[in-house]
């Protein structure tokens, strides 16, 4: 699957992506705020992250802005499938892309194909406590609060921190079918 926004493209990781992902991802900044991603982060497992397996009904794109210039990789976005019905949406951006609305924009193509053309009901996330942007971006995307907050781990932290859930609902009784390419 692909997408694309005005000024976002969002498309699959492919193998020659591995050494620009690993520079884009590589900032301690970004690892913390990540459940899986180790810090430091390097090609290797750029590489690995670029040949993992998805789902059929799990979106995992890289995002790369064009916004008037060659693309450039800035972040990654996804929906990963927990189990149990429990579908999973997450985000980063590099540090250099943030602040320009980007994830939001990102958000808001991904949340729309989970909505009209994969069979998901309902997207859970979740952010650390310490990193209130991505709660703005969740609210803005129409995730509300599930309450209370949760401790977390992260490959990168080396002890949990909380982080404040949230779900979003995405099933409707009218829900309109939306083709898409593959």
């Amino acid at each position: 699957m692909f997408a694309r926004t005005n000024r976002l493209t969002l498309r699959p990781a492919w193998p020659e992506d591995a050494p620009t992902l690993a520079q884009a991802i590589g900032h301690e900044v970004v690892t913390r705020m990540l459940m899986r991603v180790p810090f430091p982060y390097d090609v290797a497992d750029a590489e690995a992250f670029c040949t993992l397996p998805r789902g059929p009904h799990e979106p995992r794109f890289l995002i790369e802005a064009h916004d008037g210039r060659a693309p450039t990789l800035i972040g990654g976005i996804a929906i990963d499938d927990l189990g149990g019905g429990d579908m999973l949406f997450g985000y980063w951006l590099t540090p250099s892309a943030w602040g320009r609305g980007y994830a939001t924009e990102a958000g808001h193509a991904v949340v729309a194909m989970a909505r009209h053309a994969l069979p998901i009901d309902r997207l859970t996330a979740w952010h650390f406590t310490d990193n209130p942007a991505s709660g703005a971006v969740l609210r803005k995307l129409g995730f509300r609060a599930t309450g209370g907050t949760m401790m977390k781990t992260s490959v990168a932290r080396r002890e949990p921190a909380a982080a404040t859930g949230y779900a979003l609902d995405l099933a409707e009784e009218d829900r309109p079918t939306m083709r898409i390419a593959a």
